[in-house]
């Protein structure tokens, strides 16, 4: 299966990079163990784990980290912002 991740705000800026496609392995099907398994690369992708309050959309829809990713998702993540 092959998803399209991005990445926004500061999360982009400490991964150094924006998006990327992704062949996903057996087992990963939700959006919490796609981010668990980019966190696995280690330093600086386990800013993924320690972000308070992450946020992550599924084709452009706000979900939780217990969403279902499939085929062709565009899946972001990014942290919380504020606005003034």
């Amino acid at each position: 299966m092959s998803v399209k991740v991005l990445f926004f705000a500061g999360l982009r800026e400490a991964l150094g990079v924006a998006s990327e496609s992704l062949a996903l392995p057996e087992g990963i099907g939700s959006v919490g163990a796609l981010r668990d398994l980019l966190a696995a690369r280690g330093e600086p992708w386990a800013a993924l784990v320690i972000t308070k309050n992450l946020r992550a959309a599924v084709n452009q829809q706000m979900v939780g980290l217990d969403a279902p990713v499939r085929e062709g998702d565009e899946v972001a993540f990014f942290p919380p912002v504020t606005g003034g």
